[in-house]
């Protein structure tokens, strides 16, 4: 319902109170009667509130609404006013009688002497309610304002209906009283019928005359002292026997014991879909949806000299034929009212539960068999008038939480009773119903335009006829036209099987028929449109023909029509048809047979002598021989082929004529049969014959429907996101993904960019987002290859999240109709799955689910399950793509697929386990039902379950047991959390009403992670660690040992450093995608944004992926990202060459002065700390990406970068930071050629790595550190220390592959030390097999990186490599096999040698290998004149060791593109296997 406390029905009421909640207290507390309708009367108030400037409003949200939100909000809006009007009503001892639109009608029932001092009552009770809630301002500008209409008297009750269904009807002058009083009312007033103003104490009331003896308008009362008005009302609830008497509810009837013969009574009252939701105990708040469905609205006005009693049966018999025709069409009839010249009744066919197909045509049938039984069957009826209209509204629960009503509101709801008054005595429909009932044209007349009130644009209007067989043929014609642009995707099977149809008809002379099956929208028109072109293509004569659901009940008609268009009469005049028809049967039938033709076409041939002495059968057994015979003829002089699309709808006399006209004549014959359809005995025959082939029609692959959305949107690319967008929608569906592509371009949600046109780069956080999608767009060619045609790609504009986009009206209604297939309590469960995501997990759809037990949601489930409607994700089976939310579409993860979980326990139950058939994820197995579910709910509903969806997910929110918990932003909680309020909490989620639609909505409920939870500073180490830190490690080799020890010795106290299976990739993808996605939907976009980065982190983590900026080519603004990062975190890095040296001197000196100073208030600490780690981060960031570019200035920042890493770690007092900065430190240091300065900062993390505690970012530090000794023990030559901490090698062949692919990464481009080993051993490869023009390619591309690398260990090896490439290209010079590199001397070769020895002195492993090189290249230039037959001896031995052995080259290739090529086993064995001798041949 409406309202967050006044909705909310307690959980614990019987059956029997939510049934009286729904009814007044006068059917409540009935004595039992009769079956026959019979009138009880009594004396009684009536109340009638009517609720002006609705109408106006709800035609304000027609003319604006672009989507059912505006309708959840018009519904908010009349809900939330109407419910305090009833509890007003209530208080006052009022029994609301119903709720009809927007009129509220309430009784007080007392004996006729104390009616007087009810009226007291009720007019304060009037006044009041004016006072209080008279005006009602809006946002839209419209006002809601009160007219408050009083009677008193006689008032009689009739109940009409069957055992099924009954209706209780209030009737009598005093009710037309009340409602005329209402009329005369003004907004804001209050009138009181004469009869009413005769009854009353007259002296306490001040009024105004209006009308003599009709109607007297009420000013006040004349009551002085509050406390005699007190008095009053405790002397008028003695006349009240069922008022409250308890202070916990405002109805007596909601306290009733449990009574079965009452609770039968009520249900009868109570729409059938409504009780079958109470009895599987749903909460009220749950009843209510937003769908289209299709109103009917039936006023029957009568004589005025019909007595009363006589009036009841004939609305009882006209309630009994409409209750029984309406719900044969899958209707409902929801209510029936009075007024003042007769009765309406109200019908709605597609109600939760009861959607059809083909609602529309339903609802039309049903009202002209209404209309037609009412004029003829039903006496003393003066007038018959019936309105339809279509359109979405609001079903659902309007009231308190003690008195409320299932009702209908909408602007078609309006629409309806006001063609009533515009259109007496049809049965008229809007134009939406008209559309799609998809009725025959001629079925219906269009009406002319009128007025309506407080209705701008009721659109076109037309009277519905009922069902004529008009005298006219079907149109030869095809659902969909071929679109020559665009190709037919996946359907060469299809096609193959009628290609295979023409060989069989050719060869066996018989008839052929190709039934293609499948569901709607699979594209069967498309297909018979593409056989279309290819049959005429071929010489074919192509007659199509569509068939409608209406057709199927016309005897022979696809036959008639068929042949019409082959006699090409159908699209003739009238009056040229039958001298058009005598022209193609001359020569083919006899004169004297015309006449057989003559009810069949239309025309007035003169019957014959022979014709005249046949019958009916003979008649139609020499049609149909004559048919034959025309057709033999024909096919003899042009082959034919019939389409028919949707056969399903062909009748019986159709298919017996097809399948004998197949074994004579040799026609091929196409059609399409849409699933789920019903055949008729012939149709099954002509199924089973051996010329008929059945071809199902499969879905579209992924690729296919992500090129047709290229081709609905006109571009040649689209983001991921949008591509995700549509293949959770579409399922391969083609039609869903062509309606998807128009609903996204009519609604304006995506931008289109010129592809020919060059974007300049911007260095701003803004053009990320472009970058992005460039690396995760999906794209065509274009359908075209002129050089001047324009090519567009789109991408999603900043602000929308597809994911929250409504369906299109076609498919939600497809949808929903699939959804009321289920019973309520499987459609309640997939409304909640809709509400947790596309991956569901039975915890938390069972949290969502209240009061139901593990074996009944196991028991639904498995239902679902084996209808498809859900499916269990296996453990092999990958998660679907369900994308992180991030601002500005920036994509800021990778999408990689899930790998194998080790375990299936995954950590997210809170209570015991459930025993599950397969694994606890489920996902939706049936397209748009998770969309169209999720839809139906009210907003404030919605907002109130993703609520519950956060709150259970956010105490799962970091990281798993076997990472031992923790934020992925490390110290994440501390910077985000505000100081605790004095009430102890702190504030997450509180969702306020900002309209005045809801009153106190769930607050306080989500919290912000509190510091305390997952993640506890560690205050006194364990027995281990102290053990641990008594002792130190001095050597390389101690320190490994060390780390031995400890792996195998593990922890007392906790086993952290057990190897259990991480977690994290389901955590993020299971809880921290879903709660960001959760806590936008209901607004908290400050949580959305704490847990996106911790998706984030959690992602970057999980792919290595260390720098988002970097990896998308964009270093400058990198840098520029990372220094205003420190500036926030109030740590300034200077821009310029002086504020270099200025900051290093403070770092130097005053740092270490700064240390001395004492700690800060220990409250303050825990912030501090996290600050103090995010600058780590940032610091180490930007030493990396300076360190990137080789000139003097970068490395002064990037050594000023990493000195202030250094000293933040020492102030952040964490030994484990501390090993961080002076790893990487000393990797500076080495890449800088400062040897000294490498290994000493190498030795002080070493020692310091002694201190670290064993936690989580102890044994991270000590990781890193054992990578940095491999690294070193690398460049100093010591291979096999280097293997014992963890060197990787790759096949050649997979490095080559990752190279072609990934050339052009702007990743790899930014690694110039990577590329230039990539490119130079790529070149000595294509060497040895003699392919020289791609070592020329590589060889090129390596000289141009030589001068942008450093020291480092892959700037060194690459140098190696480029200057073994040096060396072979000297030798085979001379050859000529270099036909691009310009011809190098051995003088400039030795430059390069030169430069290696002053850059790389911090790599000593390839010293000696370069030095023989060098020796070499100094042999060759003193022996130039020597033959080239002596010199390549020498250069053979020392490009022995330079092939590459076992097509295998050692290069440790990261997924993400850290790739290095380490060929250091050859070093190894050049340093320890070489022989002497040779080495002295080599130098001299």
């Amino acid at each position: 319902m409406a309202t967050s406390e006044q909705v909310a029905a307690p959980p614990l009421w019987p059956v029997e109170a939510r049934l009286a909640a729904l009814l007044p207290d006068l059917l409540v507390f009935r004595k039992p009667r009769g079956s026959e309708p019979e009138l009880a009367t009594a004396q009684g108030v009536l109340l009638g509130v009517h609720v002006t400037g609705f109408t106006a409003l709800m035609d304000r949200f027609s003319l604006t609404c672009k989507s059912e939100r505006d309708m959840d909000k018009l519904a908010h809006i009349f809900s939330y006013y109407i419910s305090d009007i009833v509890e007003h009503v209530l208080c006052f001892g009022g029994d609301i009688l119903n709720i009809t639109g927007n009129v509220l009608l309430a009784l007080w029932t007392v004996e006729q002497n104390q009616l007087s001092d009810i009226i007291t009552l009720v007019a304060k009770c009037s006044l009041e309610i004016q006072e209080k809630f008279g005006i009602y301002h809006t946002k839209e500008g419209q006002d809601l304002q009160l007219k408050i209409g009083l009677s008193a008297g006689r008032i009689s009750q009739v109940i009409v209906g069957d055992e099924q269904r009954q209706y209780l009807l209030v009737i009598g002058r005093d009710v037309d009283d009340v409602q005329l009083a209402q009329r005369f009312a003004q907004a804001n007033e209050i009138v009181l019928s004469w009869n009413c103003w005769k009854l009353c104490e007259q002296y306490m009331f001040e009024v105004e005359i209006m009308r003599e003896d009709e109607a007297v308008k009420l000013r006040d009362m004349r009551i002085i002292d509050p406390f005699d008005f007190d008095e009053h009302f405790d002397k008028c609830l003695d006349y009240l026997p069922h008022y409250r008497t308890s202070a916990d509810t405002l109805r007596t009837a909601l306290e009733l014991d449990p009574d079965s013969a009452l609770e039968q009574t009520l249900r009868k009252h109570i729409m059938k879909n409504l009780l079958k939701k109470i009895d599987e105990g749903q909460p009220m708040e749950y009843i209510s949806e937003f769908r289209t469905v299709t109103m009917v609205l039936v006023s029957l006005e009568f004589h005025k000299t019909a007595w009363m009693l006589h009036l009841c049966h004939l609305i009882q018999e006209a309630a009994l034929y409409i209750s029984t025709v309406i719900e044969k069409g899958g209707g409902q009839l929801s209510r029936i009212f009075m007024f003042e010249k007769g009765c309406m009744f109200l019908c709605v066919f597609g109600l939760p539960g009861d959607k059809k197909p083909d609602e529309c045509a339903h609802a039309l049938k049903s009202s002209f068999s209404i209309f037609s039984f009412c004029w003829e069957n039903l006496a003393e009826t003066k007038l018959v008038s019936i309105s339809i209209t279509n359109g979405p509204v609001f079903c659902g629960m309007v009231g308190a939480v003690a008195r409320h009503e299932y009702t209908v509101i909408g602007p078609k709801v309006s629409l309806v009773a006001r063609m009533i008054t515009a259109y007496p005595g049809l049965v008229s429909c809007d134009e939406v119903t008209y559309l799609r009932s998809m009725l025959p044209a001629y079925n219906f007349k269009k009406l002319p335009e009128k007025m309506m009130k407080n209705i701008s644009n009721p659109g076109k209007m037309y009277e519905y006829l009922g069902h004529r067989r008009c005298i006219m043929f079907g149109k030869r014609h095809l659902a969909r036209e071929r679109n020559k642009n665009h190709l037919l995707l996946d359907r060469e099977k299809e096609l193959e099987a009628f290609q295979m149809a023409q060989q069989r008809c050719l060869h066996q002379k018989k008839g052929q028929a190709v039934l293609y099956e499948g569901g709607k929208g699979y594209g069967k028109s498309q297909l018979l449109a593409e056989i279309n072109f290819l049959a005429q293509k071929e010489g074919y004569r192509v007659l199509p023909l569509k068939l409608k659901e209406a057709d199927s009940t016309q005897c022979f008609y696809a036959v008639q029509t068929l042949m019409a268009i082959f006699f090409e009469i159908d699209t003739c005049p009238a009056y040229y048809r039958q001298e058009c028809l005598h022209k193609q049967l001359q020569g083919m039938v006899q004169e004297p047979l015309h006449c057989l033709f003559n009810d069949l076409f239309f025309v007035k041939f003169p019957l014959s002598f022979e014709v005249s002495h046949m019958d009916d059968l003979a008649r139609q057994k020499k049609v149909k021989a004559c048919f034959f015979q025309v057709l033999q003829k024909a096919v003899r002089e042009t082959p034919l082929i019939f389409l028919i699309d949707e056969a399903q709808y062909m009748d019986a006399a159709s298919w017996e004529f097809w399948g004998t006209l197949l074994s004579s004549v040799p026609i091929i014959m196409v059609m399409t049969l849409t699933l789920p359809f019903t055949l008729c005995g012939w149709a099954q025959h002509f199924l089973q014959s051996p010329q008929a082939v059945l071809v199902p029609i499969s879905k579209l692959a992924a690729t296919s429907l992500l090129r047709m959305a290229c081709w609905e949107l006109g571009v040649v690319s689209i983001p991921q996101e949008l591509q995700i967008y549509l293949l959770h929608r579409c399922f391969g569906n083609p039609l869903y993904c062509e309606v998807l592509c128009q609903d996204l371009l009519s609604k304006d949600i995506l931008l289109f960019h010129d592809l020919q046109k060059e974007e300049e780069e911007n260095s701003k956080w803004e053009s990320l987002s472009a970058t992005a999608m460039k690396s995760t767009m999906y794209s065509i060619s274009p359908a075209t290859s002129e050089e001047d045609q324009e090519l567009y790609v789109c991408t999603v504009k900043d602000d929308v999240n597809l994911d929250t986009v409504l369906l299109p009206p076609l498919l939600k209604e497809i949808a929903v109709n699939q959804l009321d297939q289920l019973s309520p309590e499987e459609q309640l469960l997939v409304k909640c799955a809709a509400v947790v995501g596309h991956s569901i997990h039975v915890d938390l759809l069972q949290h969502l689910l209240p009061g139901w037990d593990e074996n009944k949601l196991l028991q639904v489930l498995r239902a679902l399950v084996d209808m498809h409607v859900l499916r269990w994700l296996t453990q092999s089976q990958e998660l679907p793509a369900e994308p992180i939310l991030e601002p500005s579409s920036i994509e800021i993860i990778k999408q990689t697929k899930e790998k194998e979980k080790s375990d299936p326990g995954f950590p997210l139950r809170l209570q015991k386990e459930l025993s599950l058939p397969q694994t606890e994820l489920l996902e939706f197995g049936v397209p748009l039902l998770r969309e169209a579910a999720w839809e139906l709910w009210p907003k404030a509903q919605q907002i109130a379950l993703h609520l519950e969806c956060a709150c259970f997910l956010q105490d799962l929110a970091c990281r798993c047991g076997s990472c031992h918990g923790g934020d992925f932003v490390s110290f994440h909680r501390f910077v985000i959390c505000p100081t605790k309020s004095s009430s102890g909490t702190s504030r997450f989620c509180s969702y306020k009403d900002t309209g005045s639609v809801l009153t106190q909505v769930i607050t306080e409920k989500l919290q912000l992670p509190s510091p305390q939870d997952s993640f506890q500073f560690q205050t006194k180490p364990s027995r281990s660690q102290e053990v641990f830190t008594s002792e130190h490690c001095r050597t390389e080799e101690e320190f490994l040992d060390q780390v031995n020890r400890k792996l195998a010795q593990g922890s007392p106290e906790k086993d952290v450093l057990t190897m259990k299976p991480c977690h994290c990739e389901e955590i993020l993808k299971l809880v921290l995608s879903p709660l960001t996605q959760h806590c936008l939907i209901i607004g908290e976009t400050t949580c959305a944004f704490y847990y996106l980065l911790e998706a984030a982190a959690a992602s970057l983590d999980l792919s290595d992926n260390y720098m988002v900026c970097f990896n998308m080519g964009q270093i400058t603004l990198a840098k520029k990202l990372a220094r205003q990062a420190l500036r926030l975190l109030k740590r300034n890095f200077p821009c310029t060459w002086f504020g270099v040296l200025f900051q290093t001197f403070l770092e130097k000196y005053w740092h270490s002065c700064s240390l001395s100073q004492p700690p800060n208030n220990p409250s303050e600490n825990k912030k501090k700390l996290a600050i103090l780690q995010q600058r780590v981060h940032c610091l180490s960031l930007l030493w990396q990406l300076y360190n990137l570019e080789a000139t003097a200035s970068s490395r002064r920042f990037a050594c000023l970068a990493t000195l202030m890493q250094k000293n933040s770690a020492e102030e952040f007092a964490n030994e484990a930071q501390v090993v961080s900065a002076y790893v990487a430190l000393s990797q500076f240091s080495q890449n800088m050629g400062d040897r000294e300065k490498w290994l000493h900062c190498e030795q002080m993390a070493i020692q310091k790595s002694s201190l670290c505690w064993f936690s989580r970012e102890g044994l991270l530090a000590t990781a890193q550190l054992m990578q940095a000794l491999a690294y070193t023990k690398l460049c100093l030559g010591h291979l096999d220390f280097s293997i014992k901490l963890g060197l990787l090698c790759r096949p050649f062949g997979e490095c080559l592959r990752f190279i072609q692919h990934y050339e052009h990464s702007c990743v790899l481009t930014s690694q110039s030390n990577v590329m230039l080993g990539v490119h130079s051993s790529l070149a000595m490869w294509f060497a040895q097999g003699s392919q020289w023009n791609l070592f020329e390619h590589h060889f090129s591309k390596a000289r141009q990186l030589v001068k942008r690398t450093n020291a480092s260990l892959f700037g060194s090896h690459g140098f190696v490599r480029f200057l073994e490439c040096h060396v072979l290209m000297l030798q085979k010079m001379p050859e000529g096999v270099f036909m691009r590199i310009p011809p190098e001397t051995h003088s400039h070769t030795l430059k390069y040698f030169k430069e290696f020895f002053s850059r790389c002195v911090t790599c000593p492993v390839y010293h000696q290998w370069v030095s023989e090189l060098k020796a070499s290249v100094m042999r060759y230039g003193k022996r130039e004149s020597m033959s080239m037959t002596n010199i390549i001896g020498p250069f053979d031995t020392c490009f022995t060791r330079i092939w590459i052995e076992g097509d295998v080259l050692e290069e440790d290739i990261s997924f993400e593109g850290n790739l290095g090529i380490q060929r250091f086993d050859r070093v190894a064995d050049v340093k320890e296997n070489k022989d002497e001798e040779e080495i002295q041949e080599c130098i001299c």
